[in-house]
């Protein structure tokens, strides 16, 4: 299975916003987008919390 991207995460996640602020979505189906957009969120901040550790020991290193 791919690895998806933080930028490909970041899209998808821009892409529930502003489906989920359009206002055309019933009950069911914003809680579902809201969902999705969690799930998004966390793997977004994931990437960024790897990113910060990483650079982090880099630092440490020099």
């Amino acid at each position: 299975m791919k690895e998806v991207s933080f930028e490909e995460n970041m899209e998808s996640l821009e892409k529930v916003v502003q489906e989920l602020e359009n206002d055309e979505l019933n009950l069911e189906e914003s809680i579902k987008k809201f969902e999705l957009g969690m799930e998004l969120s966390k793997k977004c901040n994931e990437f960024l919390e790897d990113a910060e550790k990483r650079i982090t020991v880099l630092i440490k290193k020099r």
